[in-house]
């Protein structure tokens, strides 16, 4: 006797995620709303304008270094993927979530982004996955190749962290990346062609970031030579990169004051700094919000 065919379960289970799916992107981007209505609210705009750079060269390296990442990504996505220049939108929008909301939360909403508009054989969370560890494992390396670099003079600097603290520091960064390295071959799904571009363009932007931070520094405050100002943009990286070390604004003040001289108002410029680009955060997402209302009006 013939047995009647099983009823498919597959298909009901996968209309059900793409129906779930479907909320991912406007839930995202309704949280990513809310932290920048938040920001909103702290931000004293009289304070930022008050603090604006009149420098026009000032801005130029300050908007550069701000779109550094999104342009990275969207290079590696380009090759990947051929996404279209109107990628960069989503790409921004990732850069807003993963600064206001959580680390990865940007991963999650342009991972949803491109399984809707990208047309690509096979699922876009492996590409993703392998750039979101490409950056990290780009990071742990550049962080180490740094160290290495800089350690005559931070060495005898100081950082107020003790030998034990630093190897242990060390050895994470050494064992992660180890780990990653090892498992290669059942972790990414990418060519290894495409591997190595997208590990150049992470760590590229690694290098970029800190010279043009640097060079921003000695802009603004010229008082000291553009070599202190790298010295200490390359330290700030270490310090955010390597865990485990306590009081890492206490050391970076006091590595500041011994490269730069304590009078000069390095915390009042970082400070300045971070006010800007928040406001840049803001600024943004709501021209991306104005960006996709006009773009529903004429498909409307």
């Amino acid at each position: 006797m013939i047995q009647p065919p099983l009823p498919a379960t597959a298909a009901p289970s996968q209309t059900a995620l793409r129906k779930w799916g479907a909320y991912v992107g406007p839930a995202i981007s309704a949280a990513i709303l809310i932290a920048v209505l938040i920001e909103l609210r702290k931000l004293n705009w009289g304070v930022v304008t008050s603090i604006l750079p009149t420098n026009p060269l000032i801005w130029m390296v300050f908007l550069v270094s701000y779109f550094l990442s999104p342009m990275g990504d969207f290079l590696i996505f380009r090759r990947l993927w051929s996404i279209p220049a109107t990628g960069i939108l989503p790409l921004l929008k990732k850069l807003v979530g993963n600064e206001l909301l959580l680390g990865y939360i940007g991963e999650v909403y342009f991972y949803d982004w491109a399984r809707r508009h990208v047309k690509m054989e096979g699922s876009p969370f492996g590409a993703v996955k392998d750039v979101a560890i490409l950056s990290a494992l780009a990071g742990n390396i550049m962080t180490v190749i740094m160290l290495a670099l800089t350690w005559p003079v931070i060495g005898t600097l100081g950082l107020g962290v003790s030998a034990n603290i630093m190897a242990a520091s060390l050895g994470l960064v050494l064992i992660t990346s180890a780990v990653i390295m090892f498992f290669r071959n059942g972790l990414f799904s990418l060519s290894s062609r495409d591997l190595w571009f997208v590990f150049g363009v992470h760590c590229a932007r690694i290098v970029l970031k800190t010279g043009l931070t640097a060079l921003a520094w000695a802009l603004i405050l010229p008082e000291a030579p553009l070599s202190s100002w790298l010295l200490l943009s390359t330290v700030r990286l270490l310090l955010s990169r390597l865990p485990f070390l306590p009081n890492k604004d206490i050391a970076f003040a006091g590595v500041t004051a011994l490269l730069v001289g304590a009078q000069v108002k390095t915390g009042v410029m970082i400070a300045m700094l971070s006010m800007l680009t928040i406001s840049m955060h803001v600024v943004l997402f709501i021209a991306l919000m104005l960006i996709d209302l006009a773009a529903r009006e004429r498909t409307a």
